[in-house]
């Protein structure tokens, strides 16, 4: 297989009222055709949220599921702009550029980052480190991460609710003066 440069092909999920950031590491080849996050059906990010909202995202249409993240706070984008990478292979990912996190950042209201699995979190620490305080690692939704029952990472993943319920959190741009 070869590698090829790919350059993120759409835009972050967020509104002024965002409080929580979820980031993956980079969209799948499925995601890229469709335009949109998680888009494999055997990835499991939809269903998770789907349990701890009580929800039907996995259901839902792609403008539909915009406004389901937005109604809950929830802005959704991946570390990675662009990089080298072969097919969907998060181990094939080189030559990496960042995410213009900081403009995200100044534009909502997000107190606390969730990194959807290593490979983002990697990424995130190594162009990232000054937040690793406000970044908490999720254990990724891809049906690759078969150590963890659907189950499981609903379990894991109740932490996303933590800022939304108490909505008194200091948003990044205010603690970082950003």
């Amino acid at each position: 297989m070869q590698k090829e440069f790919v350059q993120h092909p759409f835009q972050p999920v967020y509104d002024k009222h965002s409080q929580i950031l979820i980031l993956g590491s980079f969209p799948s080849i499925v995601s890229r055709k469709q335009q949109f996050y998680y888009m494999n059906p055997q990835n499991r990010f939809w269903k998770i949220l789907d349990a701890l909202f009580h929800t039907s995202f996995y259901e839902s249409t792609k403008e539909e599921k915009i406004k389901q993240l937005k109604q809950y706070h929830i802005a959704l984008y991946d570390v990675i702009e662009s990089c080298m990478i072969v097919n969907s292979s998060d181990a094939s990912i080189q030559n990496v550029k960042p995410i213009p996190l900081y403009q995200l950042l100044k534009q909502t209201e997000i107190s606390t980052i969730y990194l959807n699995g290593k490979t983002a979190y990697q990424n995130f620490l190594k162009f990232f480190p000054e937040l690793k305080l406000y970044s908490h690692l999720l254990p990724s939704s891809s049906s690759a991460n078969a150590r963890y029952s659907l189950k499981q990472l609903i379990e894991s993943w109740k932490i996303i609710q933590d800022p939304l319920l108490k909505q008194n959190e200091l948003p990044l741009k205010l603690q970082l003066s950003i």
